[in-house]
């Protein structure tokens, strides 16, 4: 049967919804029980995970987009609560504001006021940007639409902002959250000297399409490098969130929320922290996920300090080798 542990753990993420903490306990457990030859209890218990999922999904239908969009916008219903992003608190509160304001709009649009509905993200690859987008987006029980901009931009004068026009039309009949990663390659600062004409079209009409946006839909952007961007394009955001590499405290807070019940009882925890240093939100995730892999490759339940070391000086490895 499950350990105490794992009762444990399954009862306070339900308690505290979250559910995507709650399903990776329950297949640990399930996992738990394979092992000790319990085949069908561990299928009956994975299958409870995947129905569970696809009722929780069921309430909000994903619409496909237009076929001439195909492959500009991708689609998704995320499954990711505000427990699970690890960021300063002064981030996560501003996040919570607009999570508030965004269910009390009623309210505020009784005094002339509206949502915050334009947010841009700005900091390092891998430090929580794309993973927020997903948090907001299952938070506002939205779904998530993510134009890929790298294929937005085409070298067809005029086709990239009518593109644009398109996507900021269809905001108007499909409330979402939409979001733009990679922001920068739209949102130039035309005052750079490789920029282009073209380019510079492109910013202004997104300008023209953010200013006169009248949706209900929630406007994300991120960008690696803020610097870049038209300072036109700041004043158009409700919001700009500033990310970055995260401290001791939250470092240890997210390998908690990973390895949950694969944290062996005694941890080294200053030795961890003190390797995981320097490494993005993206990488010391990515570390906690190999070291539960080779745990469960090996038929460990239990991840120790000195293993999940090992995964996390791999990640730091590879910026040796650039």
């Amino acid at each position: 049967m499950a350990t105490a542990d794992q009762i444990k753990s399954l009862i306070r993420s339900y308690s505290e919804e979250d559910r995507e903490r709650f399903y990776s306990i329950a297949l640990q457990v399930a996992a738990h029980e394979a092992k000790q030859g319990h085949a069908t209890l561990a299928h009956e218990i994975r299958a409870l995970v995947d129905n569970h999922k696809k009722r929780a999904q069921q309430g909000l239908k994903v619409v496909p987009f237009p076929q001439e969009l195909k492959g500009l916008v991708v689609s998704d219903m995320p499954d990711i609560p505000l427990q699970s992003l690890v960021a300063p608190q002064a981030t996560l509160e501003r996040f919570r504001r607009t999570i508030k304001e965004f269910y009390q709009r009623g309210k505020l649009h009784k005094y002339g006021l509206s949502n915050r509905r334009r947010i841009l993200l700005a900091g390092p690859p891998g430090t929580g940007k794309t993973m927020s987008a997903r948090v907001l987006a299952h938070e506002l029980k939205l779904p998530l639409y993510t134009v890929q901009v790298d294929r937005l931009v085409t070298k067809f004068m005029g086709e990239t902002s009518a593109k644009l026009r398109q996507i900021f039309d269809i905001m108007e009949q499909k409330q979402g959250i939409y979001f733009f990663d990679e922001f920068d390659a739209i949102g130039g600062d035309r005052s750079m000297d490789n920029d282009v004409g073209e380019m510079r079209r492109v910013l202004n009409a997104l300008l023209q399409f953010i200013e006169q946006d009248q949706s209900d839909s929630i406007i994300v952007a991120a960008t690696n490098n803020p610097k870049l961007l038209d300072q036109a394009l700041f004043r158009r955001f409700d919001d700009v969130l500033y990310y970055s590499l995260p401290d001791e405290e939250e470092r240890k807070h997210l390998i908690e929320i990973i390895m949950g019940t694969f944290l062996a009882s005694k941890f080294a925890w200053n030795k961890v922290l003190s390797s995981s240093a320097d490494l993005s939100q993206a990488e010391i995730g990515s570390a906690c996920r190999d070291a539960i892999k080779d745990a469960v490759l090996h038929d460990k339940s239990k991840v120790t300090a000195s293993e999940l070391i090992s995964t996390l000086d791999q990640r730091k490895q590879v910026y040796t080798q650039l």
